[in-house]
């Protein structure tokens, strides 16, 4: 049974920053197993939307536009682990942060690797606070 585990979410001021973790469990650690790792966040009202995500079979990485240059995903394979760096943080960053895992390949696809629906595995959420 595949799992993931969120940690290292918090509360910072407006600047601030944090390092999200998320642990996969249940699954071979191998780069090969999961095509993409991603984070989304969803902001109470509006809609989950990707923040960044790793092709963990290629080793590149996506951003959303509102996070390119203050957010860096990283991912560790021995230890089936992504990260999520944040920094410079606004207090529009605010939402719980959910990491995502795909084995299927769609996530690979341009443009589609931020898309809710083509993920087949759910962490439980972190909650980033930003205050200003």
């Amino acid at each position: 049974q595949v799992q993931l585990v969120e940690s290292g979410g918090g509360s910072v001021q407006a600047g601030g920053s944090l390092r999200l973790s998320c642990a996969g469990a249940g699954y071979t650690a191998s780069p090969n197993y999961m095509a993409c790792m991603a984070w989304f966040r969803q902001a109470p009202g509006k809609e989950r939307e990707g923040v960044a995500t790793a092709y963990t079979r290629v080793g590149t990485t996506a951003y959303a536009d509102s996070v390119k240059g203050r957010f860096t995903i990283s991912q560790d394979n021995a230890k089936n682990t992504v990260y999520l760096q944040m920094n410079s943080l606004k207090p529009e960053d605010t939402a719980m942060y959910y990491c995502a895992a795909s084995p299927g390949g769609t996530c690979l696809l341009r443009g589609r690797w931020s898309e809710p629906n083509i993920y087949n595995y759910w962490g439980q959420g972190t909650q980033v606070t930003v205050s200003s």
